[in-house]
């Protein structure tokens, strides 16, 4: 009995114990995952917040930057960011470290999109060494931008076109176009891991224009968003500019208006995206006045059809109209006096979309800010960058004479001393672009306000036949 005692003592000091180690782990547990982070889900902004855009070639191009800015300056028209083009044709992760106290720490900004890795595969399959070449100084790139303070959103590399690659003049490596693509993927997908675990933003930039090829080239097999292979176009670019601010959970609808009336025959409304007043239903329709708090996104004629393809209007910019309770018949509607269009009364009993119709006075205001912001873009912001190529050219060859030690080359020194020369003005050319470039959005900033319209829906009345 003795015996059975203390065994049934033993049992249960040691189930304490398994207690107390289990309890112990699962605090352990708990602790390591409260220090875990979430990722970035959307970014938060108010008026005066900067915002740099940090990257090679592809944002050099001055594309998807704009039509991000568009978005803003028509989505915000009260709120006014600062946007920061930092992208250097032929870039690598290193060249934005050389560059970084003067293009983008300069800026103050509290978010830097970074989209490198095209250039930093070096075009060719995956290799071991290179890719730690990305990884380390991606890695330094990341910390420095933390530690002034801003948050890192990190963008996938886009895609390499391969189908286009082979159609092309140039000659590549066949190795390097096959696997070409699936080295950007492995790079894009490192990334996204280093954006989870450590909560900052990620964007995908490589599936969406992915996906998109693989389904149009099911209808024609030599679609391409990428002609050259590395750049994309401008609707490929629009792509990029939805994926950013879909994967950053930006403000989606600018306008819902449903109207109807109420049992004792009197007009109700519901509204969102604006402001709605003097409601009216008359004998063969209804009146009223909107002012909108933002305008459509829309973007230049050459990019329309990655607004097509990504459904831009409806998934990003839906501009609502919704009218109940009208006679059987068709109706037309005027804005200010402009038709802009006929529909049912079925159809504005479940809504009709008006972001994407050309004749409205809003659709018309908002093309005005896409193309101040197109010319802003092509002027003095790419003036601006192209300043920069210089420097990365200079940075480059100092960098590669420096490792030189006592043996230099004296021709590269001399080089050196040419570009370094050259730079001398470069302060006074960022100066004079960002000026030019600061009236323009000035310009831009008249243009986007939105203003009250008068909405006009009028019965069409059957021609007699005669």
């Amino acid at each position: 009995m003795k015996y059975l005692k203390i065994r049934s003592q033993l049992i249960g000091l040691v189930a304490v114990c398994l207690l107390l180690q289990m309890t112990t782990l699962l605090s352990a547990q708990e602790a390591k995952q409260q220090t875990h982070k979430a990722p970035l889900s959307k970014m938060e902004l108010k008026t005066g917040d900067s915002i740099v855009f940090l990257g090679d070639s592809i944002t050099h191009q001055c594309l998807y930057t704009q039509y991000v800015e568009d978005f803003f300056y028509t989505r915000y028209p009260k709120m006014r960011l600062k946007f920061h083009n930092a992208g250097v044709g032929g870039a690598k992760a290193w060249d934005a470290l050389a560059r970084f106290d003067r293009d983008v720490a300069a800026y103050h900004p509290k978010y830097v999109t970074v989209l490198l890795g095209m250039n930093d595969g070096r075009y060719q399959p995956f290799n071991d060494e290179i890719f730690l070449t990305y990884y380390e100084d991606m890695k330094e790139l990341i910390s420095k931008i933390e530690g002034i303070g801003a948050t890192p959103i990190l963008m996938t590399p886009t895609m390499f076109d391969a189908r286009a690659a082979r159609l092309g003049k140039r000659k590549r490596d066949p190795a390097a176009v096959e696997l070409y693509n699936s080295v950007l993927a492995y790079y894009g997908t490192w990334l996204r891991e280093v954006a989870a675990e450590s909560g900052f933003g990620f964007v995908d930039m490589y599936s969406p224009l992915n996906n998109i090829t693989i389904t149009e080239r099911q209808k024609n097999p030599q679609f391409t968003l990428i002609r050259d292979a590395i750049h994309p176009d401008p609707p490929g670019q629009v792509v990029m500019a939805v994926a950013l601010l879909s994967d950053m959970n930006v403000q989606r609808q600018v306008s819902r208006i449903t109207i109807s009336k109420k049992a004792n025959g009197e007009p109700a409304m519901a509204a969102r995206g604006g402001k709605l007043s003097d409601l009216k239903y008359t004998d063969d329709g209804v009146t009223f006045t909107w002012l909108a708090d933002s305008l459509p996104w829309v973007v230049p004629a050459e990019a329309k059809l990655g607004a097509e393809l990504t459904k831009l209007g409806h998934r990003m910019s839906q501009e609502s109209l919704s009218i109940h309770d009208l006679p059987p018949g068709r109706y037309e509607l005027s804005i200010d006096g402009q038709v802009v269009g006929q529909y049912a009364n079925t159809a504005l009993a479940r809504h009709v979309e008006l972001q994407g119709n050309p004749k409205t006075p809003q659709y018309q205001q908002a093309m005005k800010v896409a193309l101040l912001n197109q010319e802003r873009n092509a002027g003095p912001v790419k003036d601006k960058r192209n300043s920069w190529r210089a420097f990365q050219s200079y940075a480059r060859l100092k960098r590669e004479v420096d490792a030189q030690g006592d043996q230099k080359d004296e021709k590269k020194v001399a080089q050196v001393a040419q570009l370094d020369k050259r730079l001398e003005d470069q302060d006074r050319v960022i100066q004079e672009s960002e000026a030019a470039a600061k009236a323009l959005e000035d310009k831009i900033y008249e243009v986007n306000q939105p203003v009250a319209r008068k909405y006009v829906l009028k019965k069409v009345t059957a021609a007699k036949k005669k």
